[in-house]
């Protein structure tokens, strides 16, 4: 399972990739407005600074809802690193744009998935991930994680390239859940990933460890 950060904070970033796990990061304008970064030159500055501190994959989205706006955004994007992957809107032009960047060998990313059919859709088109977003989901008392399973039932009966990045993710729970569904990839925040390394057992044995030692030194 690939580990992504969803975030643009530059610290977080460096914090999860000094951990060893790191293999890629997500963002979206949203995440950029949380920083403080605003303005197309900034912006575009920005994910130029996030490929250079990571080895993986770094989606960035497009602004447009149109086709022609999403190839003209995603194109320029796409110049700005081999590591940006074009991330796009589950819409009719965004899979009408996914199917011309993959044609194209452009790596993308298509985002807001809340159904199988619309996983469908992307693994068709060609789409390097597709991110089924299972928090917002749960936020409606819907099960996100039965989504996660459907797409993975899908994508397995017709053996799809398409990864499935599972997006909106909360919390350690979430990830332990995508991991056994199969998720190829996560994106959370550095907590859901942080989360893992926990359980009040390692903290007492190590305590014991070295309460032992300095007995005997």
């Amino acid at each position: 399972m690939k580990f992504f950060i969803d975030t643009a904070n530059l610290a977080q970033i460096k914090e999860a990739e000094d951990l060893g796990i790191l293999d890629g990061v997500t963002t979206n304008p949203s995440l950029m407005a949380k920083e403080g970064i605003t303005g197309t030159d900034n912006i575009l500055k920005h994910y130029v600074a996030i490929c250079n501190l990571v080895s993986g994959d770094v989606s960035a989205e497009v602004i447009a809802t149109d086709f022609e706006g999403m190839v003209r955004e995603g194109e320029a994007l796409a110049e700005l690193h081999e590591q940006i992957v074009v991330k796009l809107p589950m819409i009719k032009d965004g899979i009408k744009a996914c199917k011309y960047f993959s044609d194209r060998g452009i790596k993308t990313n298509v985002t807001l998935v809340f159904s199988p059919g619309q996983a469908l859709l992307a693994a068709k088109a060609g789409a390097t991930y597709v991110s089924p977003f299972i928090g917002r989901l749960d936020d409606i008392s819907t099960d996100g994680l039965n989504l996660i399973a459907e797409i993975r039932h899908i994508y397995d009966n017709y053996a799809f390239d398409t990864q499935i990045l599972a997006a909106s993710v909360r919390h350690t729970m979430h990830v332990i859940d995508c991991a056994k569904l199969g998720a190829d990839v996560m994106t959370g925040p550095l907590s859901s990933i942080e989360g893992l390394l926990k359980h009040p057992l390692t903290d007492i044995g190590l305590a014991k460890f070295l309460e032992d030692y300095k007995k005997g030194n």
